[in-house]
């Protein structure tokens, strides 16, 4: 039986990929029974399903070849859920009617598990006349707030993920609307947003030109480039969003450009995809095919990595086959074109092991070169298939050979693609592998860098405490297990010392050989200033990247520990529960602040839409330090039906009121309730709940009085920290356990405790 390498890879399994019974009764008992359960769904569509079975199993076997999560899951389940990751969904008609056919088809598939793109370029923007009803549009911004609701209200009926991506040309007249959306901490959480940058952009930038802002060939605004550009990059910088895609690019570059334009990206932005595409994705797990490593010689084991090439692609054609698909028009998409994206993983724990720096130029020839033969076996392996089973059905030899793609490929590649076809129509692509990564023991995800070489988890147990384990970067646990406890070499570096223009090369590097695109986060430092940042964007765009995602901590989104105020106020009275010896405390108020005689405070009326009565909420301020603060509510009505859960909401907040702390996570989280019912909207704005209207007025009380800086500022983190390492980042609370370890890796928020993902 095998030996999970890290008990946090034994826990992923289980949690994420275990096949269990509705009432947990595990069906997989060993991870083999999943390797199995797997191999024995694939093979089903071969001839020869014994033989291939094995093949199959052994591709698995050892963590050496990583199917996506959808695929380890779903597999000889027999449940109704798709394989395929995500999907770029239709084009959306800019009317009414056909606007909400578009949300109809997006609830469908996210209903099935798949994450969703969509380019929102084709609605008309704000103030655009409205023929026919007299009014002005409300342009596309708006109802992008309605798929964000959706999208909440499908998690909220037990989805496992409700990730989305918005893209937008950079010519819409509603574009800078659409670049400066995410200021707002509470707008367009389920979104991913990214800018399609034309190539004529990029010039306009370069050459300090005027742009023109047109839809449907009329101009509504002329802007100067350079300083939509500069708003792209200032909002990027300030939170995170938007990234960019250079649209252009990818369309010259896509080996069916003879048949298919591409508006939009799958939500990690590594699958640019036509509409109603589909992504399929797995990994190569490059550090399991080093020999010697550490060793003088060491290097990949190029035959291997040739023989699981075409297993894997073997196994990933047969997923087209297999899987269902939530809408009719995406299964005929995907057998018309039978695309996959093949990727790596490990790439970062792979060079440590052959002794190259990551972002050396080194690493970067060393990247390229591994790409390139994984690039090459992935074609040949698919005319294989095509000799056998017919290429895909809209292959076309000489169009295809003639993409840009194709035109770097090695002759005898080319030779054999025009003699023989090629079953499936792109087969590279660069994935997050976060949680799978975590899985086949902690290995570095995709390219990118390792992230940490160990960090301290918090491991819920059954009792309700916590328990301390240390998770250890793959290669750094298999180097000390070679040579001991001793210092790590020169060449072992990791995300948190990396410069930024060093992801940039090794993405470009990569970039040469992957027919899609790559997911991949290029995290900067807090302190990075404004300039040194734009240099970022333009260097992905000269070294010929598809697209560029990058991660500054910031107010929006999370940022990095830093040392607690070790002079706590004398007027709170904190009591120090436990103490890291590296420096860092963790304090809370293990008694209620006490309650004066009196208090000054505001009552505010509510008046919901869809209720008769009004609601009446009361906020009490204590004043601590000199400060207001938020010390008890009381929220009345009329309405009974309204009496239990507006009792049980009063004594729940007032009692974390008065604990005393950063209590304005508590604004985050009734914010974050949305009725599945539908909310109203209220005062122009859209309002998901009942709950997130309350949680609206206690957050314009703590304005008011000033505890909070603004609205959606100060929502930050749980007074109740736990101690963590300080050299180690702190982010968002992770939706599916807590914990404050939500890192943004390969464009995707992940959690370093739970393994949980947004992109799956």
């Amino acid at each position: 039986m095998t030996r999970f390498a890290a008990p946090i890879a034994e826990q992923i399994w289980d949690m994420k990929y275990r096949l269990k019974e509705q009432d947990g009764t595990p069906i997989d008992l060993t991870v083999e029974d999943s390797w199995r359960r797997i191999a024995r769904s694939l093979a089903e569509v071969e001839s020869d399903k014994s033989a291939w079975e094995q093949r199959f199993y052994e591709a698995l076997e050892d963590f050496q070849y990583l199917p996506a999560g959808r695929i380890t899951a779903g597999a000889g389940t027999g449940r109704a859920v798709t394989l395929f990751n995500c999907f770029v969904m239709g084009t959306i008609p800019d009317s009414m009617g056909g606007i909400f056919d578009m949300l109809k088809e997006a609830a469908l598939t996210m209903q099935q598990g798949g994450g969703i793109g969509y380019d929102f370029s084709t609605i008309r923007p704000k103030g655009a006349p409205v023929a026919g009803v007299a009014a002005d549009a409300s342009g596309p911004l708006s109802f992008m707030d309605v798929w964000d609701a959706m999208c909440r209200t499908i998690m909220s009926a037990g989805s496992r993920r409700g990730a989305m991506m918005a893209t937008m040309r950079c010519d819409h007249p509603d574009i800078e609307n659409f670049i400066t959306a995410k200021s707002d901490s509470a707008r367009l959480r389920m979104f991913n947003l990214s800018v399609l940058v034309t190539d004529d952009f990029m010039e306009a930038v370069k050459a300090d030109r005027s742009w023109e802002l047109k839809y449907d060939n009329v101009v509504y605004h002329t802007v100067e480039a350079r300083d939509l550009w500069n708003k792209i990059m200032r909002a990027t910088y300030d939170y995170a969003e938007p990234g960019v895609i250079f649209i252009d690019r990818i369309n010259n570059a896509n080996n069916l450009n003879y048949c298919e334009t591409i508006a939009a990206t799958n939500p990690c932005g590594e699958q640019p995809l036509p509409p109603y595409g589909a992504c399929l994705l797995g990994s190569i797990n490059l550090a399991r095919l080093v020999d010697t490593p550490f060793e003088d010689g060491a290097d990949l084991d190029q035959d291997k990595l040739d023989r699981l090439v075409a297993t894997a692609v073997r196994m990933m054609d047969n997923v087209v086959d297999a899987s269902r698909f939530p809408l009719e028009a995406q299964r005929q998409e995907a057998l018309n074109k039978r695309r996959i994206g093949l990727g790596v993983t490990g790439l970062a724990d792979a060079l440590l092991m052959v002794g190259l720096r990551y972002s050396s130029e080194e690493a970067a020839k060393q990247t390229e070169e591994w790409l390139k033969r994984i690039a090459r076996a992935s074609y040949l392996a698919s005319v294989e298939l095509a000799k056998e089973k017919g290429p895909f059905p809209l292959f076309d030899a000489d169009a295809y050979l003639a993409s840009g793609n194709m035109m770097n490929m090695d002759d005898d590649v080319r030779d054999a693609i025009r003699t023989h076809g090629i079953r499936n129509a792109l087969v590279t692509s660069i994935a997050p592998t976060g949680t799978i990564s975590l899985y086949a023991g902690n290995v570095s995800s995709g390219i990118e860098p390792v992230f940490a070489y160990s960090y301290t988890r918090k491991v819920l147990q059954p009792d309700g405490t916590r328990t301390e384990e240390e998770v250890v970067d793959y290669a750094v646990k298999m180097y000390r297990e070679k040579f001991g406890d001793v210092a790590l070499p020169d060449y072992f570096v990791n995300a948190q010392t990396l410069a930024p223009l060093a992801h940039v090369r090794m993405q470009a590097a990569a970039q040469k050989w992957i027919d899609s695109s790559i997911s991949k986060t290029i995290n900067c430092p807090e302190d990075i200033s404004f300039e040194d940042f734009q240099d970022v964007y333009m260097e992905a765009y000269e070294t010929g990247c598809k697209g560029c995602t990058t991660y500054r901590p910031n107010d929006v989104t999370g940022s990095v520990l830093s040392v607690s105020d070790s002079d706590a106020k004398p007027e709170e009275k904190p009591v120090l529960i436990s103490e890291n010896t590296d420096g860092a405390e963790v304090v809370y108020m293990s008694e209620p602040l006490d309650r004066p005689q009196s208090l000054e405070g505001h009552t505010y009326k509510l008046k919901w839409p869809d209720s008769e009565h009004a609601i009446y909420l009361t906020v009490n301020d204590v004043v601590v330090g000199g400060k207001r603060r938020p010390f008890e509510v009381f929220i009345n009505s009329k309405n009974m039906e309204h009496y239990a859960w507006t009792l049980a909401l009063t004594r729940m907040i007032s009692a974390v009121f008065r604990r005393g702390g950063d209590v304005s996570f508590v604004v985050e989280e009734l914010k974050a309730v949305f009725d599945p019912r539908g909310g109203a909207w209220v005062q122009g704005k859209y309002i998901p709940s009942i709950l997130a209207a309350i949680g609206g007025v206690i957050e314009q009380h703590m304005v008011t009085t000033g505890f909070l800086e603004g609205e959606g500022m100060g929502l930050k983190s749980d007074p109740q920290a736990e101690v963590v390492n300080l050299d180690q980042p702190r982010g968002q609370a992770c939706p599916s356990c807590g914990q404050y370890d939500m890192q943004m890796v390969e464009g995707c928020m992940t959690c370093r405790s739970c393994g949980h993902s947004k992109c799956g």
